[in-house]
């Protein structure tokens, strides 16, 4: 019989491997073909990345490569294409890829549109390391006019980790092999050869436009300034499907109605923050946390800070609340930030959690106003390097939202009121009614021998039914 052999440092067959990709046009395919059979095998992920653009629930069927000929005679040959069929109901969809630092372009796109028209094919979706700046809206602009009767939508690889990831860890597969399948694309994804890279690039403006907001020097007419905040935005994006991928649940940042419609009004709101005040910043919701994460990028200062307001409890002593919160951050670190509110006042008291743990009447307003809400607050050093890596802008931004929400608000709650007690009196007096006595018993009254008691009309009618009883069972019959 054979010894058994140590394997430890033997490479593992995978169902997805990423050696051997050559160039950026073999991953392309490999990254295409894996995703496509991955739908296809696994139900829930297939739903779950098709049903938000029109996919009825049924059988989902995945080809590469498709070649179509155009009414003008040029042949298009799409990466792939979706199709789910439900009855007489037939759904489809062209897939585009682009794997590593491969843009999609505006003309490959234009001409699967005009097969799609052709072709009665329901959309166009495409997938890169392009991270849409809003949510609904195309990285890459085309002629409006083929938007007609085809819909054009854009899935970031980012997106797609993310759904698998929440699909496989937190919704559940029914089937164990499935299931597998699932992991196989998340280990395949994550793998640098896999071309699916995260967010990594504040873009080539990024020091310039940097340098010039830090010595007062930036304009509204600097059009590398728009570029730079096209790029904060796709990091605030990237930042809400990391923490949904991490935590299974739908992040989301919040945007005003003007600013999802539009994505030119929300780029302008980041130039002037960036002119007028030095800062860039975004918001982003988690479900069930104590309230939204206001996330900044503080150019001036060189610092990120991330910060959460809640309201204070509505009762008790500036102290009692000051200690309400305190008891909270029992774990927090000390160079946390607190700042705490006075009703309607325009200036706050604020200090190191440190320092208030040691003292809580730092946090009372020199007023004695009624405390209404806090802030808690984290800075952190801004990476200057455009790229990732160490120092660089865009991990020491992603690392400050991970502590923040990890030190400080997960431990967090919303004060609740107590709940309304009885009066102490009702129910003292419900403790100490006495109950009813089923037989009257009372002393005798007349004659000497207070030992005897008076047998009452009832008492008595009961003593003779127990004696009729007694002689009845010994047998005595009268």
């Amino acid at each position: 019989m054979a010894n058994e052999v140590d394997t430890s440092s033997w490479e593992i067959a995978r169902l997805i491997p990423v050696s051997g990709i050559r160039n950026a046009e073999e991953q392309e395919r490999r990254a295409t073909s894996a995703l496509l059979a991955v739908l296809s095998a696994v139900d829930e992920f297939g739903m779950a990345l098709a049903k938000p653009y029109g996919a009825p629930k049924g059988r989902l069927q995945t080809f590469i490569e498709v070649p179509f000929e155009l009414a003008d005679g040029r042949i298009v040959r799409p990466d792939g294409l979706i199709q789910v069929v439900r009855g007489k109901r037939c759904w489809s969809a062209l897939i585009e890829v682009k794997t590593g630092s491969n843009d999609l372009k505006r003309e490959q796109i234009e001409a699967y549109l005009d097969v799609a028209k052709e072709q009665g094919i329901d959309c166009v979706i495409t997938i890169s390391n392009q991270i849409a700046r809003i949510p609904g809206e195309h990285p890459v602009e085309v002629d409006k006019r083929k938007l007609r009767k085809v819909a054009l939508h854009h899935i970031s690889w980012s997106r797609v980790l993310t759904e698998a990831v929440l699909q496989k860890s937190h919704h559940g597969v029914a089937d164990p092999d499935q299931a597998w399948i699932l992991a196989e694309l998340i280990r395949y994804l994550q793998h640098p050869n896999a071309g699916s890279i995260d967010f990594c690039d504040m873009g080539e403006h990024w020091v310039g436009i940097r340098d010039a907001v830090k010595h007062g020097t930036l304009r509204h007419a600097d059009k590398n300034a728009v570029e730079v905040a096209g790029k904060w935005e796709e990091l605030v994006s990237f930042a809400v499907l990391r923490f949904g991928r991490k935590l299974g649940a739908d992040a989301q940042e919040i945007l005003t109605a003007k600013e999802r419609n539009d994505l030119a009004i929300r780029i302008a709101n980041i130039v002037d923050t960036m002119v007028a005040k030095g800062v860039m910043s975004g918001t982003i919701r988690i479900p069930n946390t104590v309230n939204d994460i206001i996330l900044t990028a503080d150019l001036r200062a060189q610092q990120v800070v991330a910060s959460v307001l809640l309201s204070a409890p509505k009762t008790g002593r500036a102290l009692t609340r000051i200690n309400w919160l305190l008891r909270q951050l029992k774990t927090t670190s000390p160079d946390v930030r607190l700042d705490c509110w006075g009703i309607r006042s325009r200036s706050s008291m604020s200090d190191l959690l440190g320092n208030v743990r040691k003292n809580q009447t730092l946090l009372v307003p020199v007023d004695n106003r009624e405390i209404g809400s806090f802030m808690v607050s984290m800075s952190r050093p801004m990476g200057l390097k455009r790229s990732s890596g160490k120092r660089s802008f865009v991990d020491s931004v992603l690392t400050t939202l991970d502590d923040f929400y990890g030190d400080v608000v997960q431990h967090l709650r919303e004060w609740q009121p107590a709940a309304p007690k009885l009066p102490k009196s009702e129910v003292l007096e419900a403790e100490t009614t006495p109950t009813t006595p089923s037989a009257e018993v009372e002393p005798k009254t007349h004659g000497t021998d207070t030992s005897e008691t008076r047998i009452t009309p009832e008492d008595s009618s009961s003593k003779v039914n127990e004696s009729a009883l007694a002689r009845a069972d010994s047998g005595c019959i009268e």
